[in-house]
């Protein structure tokens, strides 16, 4: 099982594939049978292929992800809560908590995305 520490480095990674828009440097963190549920009740982008896809367009409009406080460690799992911020039009902001949970290898086998339209600013119009 990987310490705190090492969770938090995988969450870190992950922003910073974000800052460098950078899709192969997030698909980087996952196994080969990961899921991807981007928002959660979405239909989950299943392996490394699907997966490379969903964040190839997700870092079309170059997002940047600020973290909201720490990262949550238990288990097998880390919980960061953060807002997607876009510069399309004006600025837009999504507030997130995303899950990942992990394999015995440090990779990333589920990740979750908790938000819905009251999490969504700037959107209106």
């Amino acid at each position: 099982m990987l310490t705190h520490e090492e969770k938090v480095r995988v969450v870190e990674s992950y922003v910073a594939g974000f800052a460098k828009s950078d899709p192969e440097a997030v698909v980087a963190l996952f196994a080969e049978n990961a899921t991807v549920e981007d928002p959660v009740g979405s239909p989950a982008h299943k392996g490394l292929d699907a997966i490379r896809a969903f964040y190839t367009a997700s870092m079309a409009a170059s997002p940047k992800l600020e973290l909201a406080g720490p990262v949550r460690t238990a288990a097998d799992y880390a919980a960061f809560a953060f807002a997607a911020v876009i510069n399309y039009g004006g600025e837009k902001r999504v507030d997130v908590i995303d899950t990942f949970r992990f394999d015995e290898n440090g990779k990333v086998v589920e990740m979750r995305a908790y938000f819905g339209p009251a999490n969504m600013h700037g959107f209106e119009g």
